[in-house]
Order: structure tokens, then sequence, then C-alpha cells
């Protein structure tokens, strides 16, 4: 039995969440509205405010979807209730990162031009740059996954390199750092 696959969601006050006869699971919270359609073969049973999923036989297939869809609808629940928030710091001299109006971030990141990226509506960002502080940009939204996906997107504009530790990362992140050259060393 999936270790996780078989932990029940419980589901917490002011959420309501709905399966149809097509297996797609509708979670309603005080921040939004998910909908994440599952597969036929596993069963979804809602009781006592709690959800529970039951997969019909042992088959490879049906034990990776077991837990696959608990955890898909589990962050559906918490996203609905708390969301999700992602923070990342730009290391750099001269790395700045402005926000403009429409859901557009402007970054300067070392390149020859500005980097302009578009995100989707569901996602809110704030930038904020203090001074003697490297800028962050805080995203977040009620879709763990749209949430990450964007993170990565931006962070791949300019990783973190390894020796002097410029580029964008998130906030907390431990770094595997380098040694630079040993200069004189016969």
């Amino acid at each position: 039995m999936s270790r996780i696959g078989k932990l029940p969601i419980h589901i917490p006050a002011g959420v309501d969440v709905k399966v149809d006869e097509a297996n797609v699971v509708t979670v309603k919270g005080p921040l939004g509205v998910l909908i994440q359609a599952v597969k036929k073969d596993i069963e979804i049973k809602i009781e006592d405010q709690t959800i529970t999923f039951t997969r019909p036989s042992d088959h490879k297939d049906h034990r990776s979807l077991h837990g696959l869809y608990r955890s898909l609808v589990n962050n559906m629940v918490v996203g609905v209730t708390q969301g999700y928030e992602i923070k990342m710091e730009l290391v750099g001299v001269g790395f700045r990162v402005e926000q403009q109006p429409g859901n557009i971030i402007d970054l300067v990141l070392g390149y020859s031009h500005h980097i302009f990226m578009q995100l989707p509506p569901e996602v809110s960002v704030e930038a904020k740059t203090d001074k003697r502080s490297n800028p962050t940009i805080t995203l977040k939204g009620i879709d763990k996954q749209l949430v990450g996906q964007v993170a990565a997107k931006i962070r791949s504009f300019r990783k973190p390199e390894p020796y002097q530790g410029k580029g964008i990362k998130f906030v907390g992140e431990q770094l595997r750092r380098k040694a630079g050259k040993a200069a004189g060393v016969k």
C-alpha cells in the first residue's frame, strides 16, 4: 500500500470539495477554486470532512497514480486555504527587478538587455529593492505547480554560479561553492 496514497486528507472549515461522475475534483475555498481530473481507476470517497483515495489493484500504474493524485488534491486544499509563496533573491552587482503594470516584471541581470516577463494572472508578484540588501521577488498563488513553474522560469534567466554565488536564488537556499584558482601554487 502506498504510504502517501493511504493517508486521508482533512477538509478544513470553509472548503468545499466535490467529485463529479467524470472523476473531476473541484476544491473551493476562501482564496479561489482549483480543478483536477483524476483517472477513473482511482476511487475518491468524501466522508466526515476527510477525503480518501483507493486503488483497484497493486498494478504498477495504479500504485504510481495512487500517491500522485492524493498529493495533488492535498496541494489543492492547502492552496485554497493558505496559498503558496516563493521568495527569490537577486545576488550580483547591478542586478535589479522592477514591477510594471499588467503583472510584468523587468529584470536587469548583467546582460546587455532588460528581460521582461509576463506572469500569469493567477500568480501575484511583489518586487522589493531595499538599500544595502539584495533585491527580492515574492511570488504568491493558490496553484503550487504554477507558482513553482514561474519561479523556475525566472531562475533560469541567471542561475547562481558556484564561484561567487551570483544569480537568482531562492531565499534560504544553500549553494555549493567552489574554490577559485590557487594563485602561485606549484
